[in-house]
């Protein structure tokens, strides 16, 4: 039995970590907040919450620090330690007993359920890691989760840049990054645009789409400064902004040669093309002067 092993079968020893308070009670205007995002009309809400947002309710927040007794984040600090540093989400199921009310003040535990590895996947060897989670209202079982992922370490790269899938979906797209043109999916029949592009039009249900041609102008809608982790073929930290063009739809691309502290939302970019070699040109952003 090697240390993961060894540590996997401790953990799920101690079974259910200790319960968690909420830092707030279940409240309307969280709901409201949730129920516009999603565009839910139920007129259920806000006397009851939605049951999807159990987990909303006993989340860490932004500066939130785990408790010491986490079972996944304890996990995961064993599987860092050995080089899987890596993580993606594969698996959630949720149960719900009842619906919430405002008021209500959430509890959850939490217990490491399995951890099976080392297993090859296509983003490179690593463990599941399934952890089920139950909220309490009192002493009243209200909802479940299981929730699973992979903690990965990924493989070496084997080129310069980390390059794109091409599928017949996208093909497009990049055969016109190759003449610097930046290409548009649109539908034919109800004249939608999209962005990124799809087999099926969500609009109408058209599968037969078509493209434009953009202009190339727009204005930061959002953005990251991305220190970590290293990219291959990149020097950070770079930035990677959300453009919304001029007609109408949005794109991510890197903003390079501009220092992180000098961009804005709002600011106004224009495409720029990327050369990686003969087979890739990328699209990326530039700021306007004119």
């Amino acid at each position: 039995m090697n240390s993961i092993e060894a540590e996997a079968g401790r953990l799920k020893a101690l079974g259910e970590s200790e319960p968690r308070l909420a830092r707030d009670p279940v409240n309307e205007p969280m709901i409201n907040n949730w129920v516009e995002a999603l565009g839910d009309r139920n007129p259920a809400y806000p006397k009851f919450a939605p049951p999807a947002m159990v987990q909303v309710w006993t989340m860490y927040g932004l500066n939130g620090v785990r408790d010491a007794d986490d079972p996944l984040g304890a996990m995961s600090k064993v599987l860092d330690a050995a080089g899987f540093t890596s993580v993606v989400a594969t698996n959630c199921e949720q149960t719900y007993h009842r619906y919430l009310r405002p008021g209500e003040q959430l509890a959850v535990t939490t217990r490491l359920s399995d951890v099976v590895g080392p297993k090859r996947t296509a983003l490179g060897e690593g463990w599941f890691v399934t952890t089920v989670s139950t909220w309490y209202v009192d002493d009243e079982p209200v909802a479940e989760m299981m929730f699973r992922v992979l903690k990965f370490r990924p493989p070496e790269p084997s080129g310069s840049v980390l390059r794109p899938l091409v599928n017949q979906d996208t093909e497009f797209f990049w055969q016109g990054t190759a003449k610097r043109e930046l290409r548009i999916q649109r539908c034919p029949d109800c004249r939608r645009l999209r962005h990124p592009p799809g087999p099926f039009c969500p609009v109408c249900g058209s599968a037969t789409p078509e493209y434009v041609l953009a202009s190339g102008r727009g204005s930061i809608f959002s953005y990251v400064v991305h220190h970590h982790p290293p990219i291959p073929g990149k020097r950070l930290p770079v930035v990677i902004a959300l453009v919304e063009l001029e007609e109408g739809v949005r794109m991510l691309g890197e903003l390079p040669d501009v220092p992180p502290d000098e961009v804005w939302i709002g600011q106004e970019v224009v495409v720029d093309w990327s050369r990686v070699d003969s087979e890739l040109t990328l699209p990326v952003w530039r700021a306007r002067h004119d």
